[in-house]
């Protein structure tokens, strides 16, 4: 049976009013709509990830813009599995059965003229995909990474039943739970994990290099030398798969009132992306790398006004958020034969009760479990496609 959801998408967004710009020219090379384009400008990855008994949702407003000086449009989902709730599309239940089910998410004006439609793939994993596994994971993020509840909720997933010999690499430590570990320091990006070097004493949560950048000389030239890391940072162990939720601090100051300079904006982000994910290719050929989606902000306005005053509005970064995930799906997708794979964090995240009300874009420990439950998920499908992936300490 198919469920066939309805919700109106009223957004609280902040009333602002861009002023006239000129259009910006086609990006026919990416195949996507122009950062200035109206419309719903749904975005789905080609698959999302469902373990039975672990919450997962698509919240229909991550995957849209809505302008507050536009009229509002409806939008439905469908698809063979999942549950009825508010604003958002379940597959939750522990009855899941594995497999794979298109989910098809269409948009409508108020009159039911259908605007834009798509669709995506529901690929749903055993519980217990990769018991027989021995997997070491590495985390790199920003300050999303360094609150550390979205770590902690993965070794938390890892020690149910049915998972396999779990290790998580990394310098950094939860404050109490010593089996949690990562890469993660707030405020920083792409760039930061490729070119921050600045030997001296450092802050807890603020070093003064990356912990990938080594140097033996005087004055220091750095290089990038994973393969020390992981000697020195991760035991000599090499990651089975590392994750990667980065962009936020690379593209938080950019202003679509400016579509061009917007969308080179981003292209540095993936200059710098493209770098770091080549070092990792070379220095650990098997690992998957996981690629997270940018995640939603608060939906709150007070929030935005609550850190950053008028300086950051939050209708503007919603809409560089929206850019960038379009922009992240159009570059990363279908690299699979590289190691290479979309994580979709954007989609399974509340934007109202995921979040505190006076933060803007770090969210809330139900929020931040959330992420977890993305990341677990994409986890348990890559164990199900790697039935044969049994690794010792010092292996991939």
């Amino acid at each position: 049976m198919k469920y066939l959801l309805n919700i109106l998408l009223l957004c609280a967004f902040a009333q602002i009013r861009l002023s006239a710009q000129e259009p910006a020219k086609p990006e026919a090379s990416w195949g996507l709509p122009p950062a200035s384009a109206n419309g719903p400008r749904i975005t789905l990855p080609h698959t999302v990830y469902a373990v039975p008994g672990i919450a997962s949702s698509v919240y229909f407003s991550n995957t849209v813009l809505n302008a507050p000086d536009k009229p509002p449009f409806f939008l439905s989902a469908s698809c063979d599995i999942g549950e009825k709730a508010e604003g958002r599309w379940n597959a939750n239940g522990a009855g899941l059965q594995p497999g794979t089910y298109p989910l098809t998410l269409t948009a409508k004006d108020a009159g039911g003229k259908v605007l834009e439609e798509k669709q995506t793939l529901v690929q749903v994993v055993p519980a217990d995909a990769g018991k027989e596994a021995n997997i070491a994971l590495l985390l790199v993020g920003d300050s999303l990474t360094f609150a550390s509840h979205y770590p902690a909720e993965l070794a938390r997933l890892f020690a149910l039943p049915g998972n396999p010999k779990f290790e998580m690499l990394g310098s950094q430590r939860h404050r109490t739970l010593s089996n949690v570990a990562f890469e993660g320091f707030g405020g920083w990006s792409w760039n930061a994990f490729n070119n921050h070097f600045k030997p001296g004493t450092p802050l807890p949560g603020k070093p003064t290099q990356s912990p990938f950048l080594f140097s033996n000389e005087t004055p220091p030239k750095p290089a990038m030398d994973l393969a020390r890391y992981f000697k020195e940072q991760c035991g000599g162990r090499v990651p089975n798969f590392v994750v990667f939720l980065l962009g936020i601090n690379d593209c938080f100051g950019l202003n679509v009132a400016n579509p061009a300079a917007l969308d080179e904006g981003i292209s540095r982000m993936f200059k710098e992306a493209d770098s770091l994910l080549a070092e990792f290719h070379k220095a650990a050929p098997k690992a998957e790398l996981g690629l997270c989606l940018t995640t939603p902000p608060n939906d709150s306005d007070a929030a935005f006004f609550a850190n950053y005053k008028t300086k950051y509005p939050r209708w503007n970064w919603r809409q560089v958020q929206h850019r960038i995930v379009e922009r992240q799906i159009q570059h990363f997708e279908n690299r699979e034969q590289e190691r290479l794979f979309v994580v979709p964090t954007e989609l399974n995240l509340d934007t109202a009760k995921g979040y505190p009300e006076n933060n803007a874009v770090h969210p809330n420990v139900e929020g931040y479990n959330q992420i977890g439950a993305s990341i677990y998920c994409w986890l348990k499908a890559r164990l199900a496609a790697r039935p044969a992936l049994k690794t010792t300490s010092q292996s991939q």
